[in-house]
């Protein structure tokens, strides 16, 4: 699995099965069950994605969005920094009081079929992937929500769908390896774009998934 928010902004952070590109270099790999289970709190999971999204954020700044006192964003805060996905920033204001924080890296990773012979660790990736699920429906059901309010060419040009494929074990790595060439490329037509511009562009959410039925 790999937690990749910055390149699809979203401030949960977006998801996405392990088999990285070359060019996404920019990650901090998971290998203990300890760290799992830090970054499974879901509020953790926000607040990484906030700062990869967003860059350095102060514990207030970071509060106002998720609604929470910054006594309890900066106890969260320092769990990430113990496992070194997050660091201390360069102040942004002139304010020296203030503490920012911002991501150490683009993506976080960890490979659950590397695990399946460490029961401890299995089960915190488990715990972990569920966190992120629940982050998927959460997202998903914002949006189901918010349809009436958006621009028509907006809700024409969403996708939502699923199918069900009967595939070898090779057949279904060769569709991860489509789907990630394919997600790569937009992911380069979605940094072309600066948002300081009004170019049209908008951010957006992709989730794919593709997996064996148990």
């Amino acid at each position: 699995m790999v937690i990749a928010q910055c390149a699809l902004r979203n401030d949960c952070c977006s998801y996405r099965v392990s088999g990285m590109s070359p060019r996404d270099a920019s990650r901090t790999t998971l290998s203990s069950a300890a760290s799992m289970r830090v970054l499974a709190h879901p509020t953790r999971l926000r607040l990484l994605g906030l700062l990869r999204e967003r860059g350095p954020l102060t514990a207030a700044q970071l509060g106002d969005v998720v609604d929470e006192a910054p006594g309890t964003i900066s106890y969260h805060l320092g769990k990430l920094a113990s496992i070194a996905l997050i660091e201390p920033a360069e102040a942004q204001s002139t304010d020296h009081r203030e503490r920012w924080w911002k991501a150490t890296t683009l993506l976080t990773s960890w490979e659950p079929a590397d695990l399946l012979d460490d029961p401890d660790k299995l089960a915190a990736s488990s715990v972990l992937q569920k966190s992120i699920a629940q982050a998927y429906a959460a997202r998903f059901t914002d949006y189901i929500d918010a349809t009436p309010a958006l621009p028509r060419e907006w809700v024409a040009a969403g996708a939502s769908g699923d199918r069900s494929l009967r595939l070898t074990v090779e057949e279904l790595g060769t569709m991860r390896a489509e789907l990630e060439a394919l997600v790569t490329r937009w992911v380069d037509a979605s940094a072309a774009h600066d948002p300081a511009t009004a170019d049209g562009a908008e951010p957006v959410v992709l989730v794919y998934q593709a997996n064996r039925r148990p």
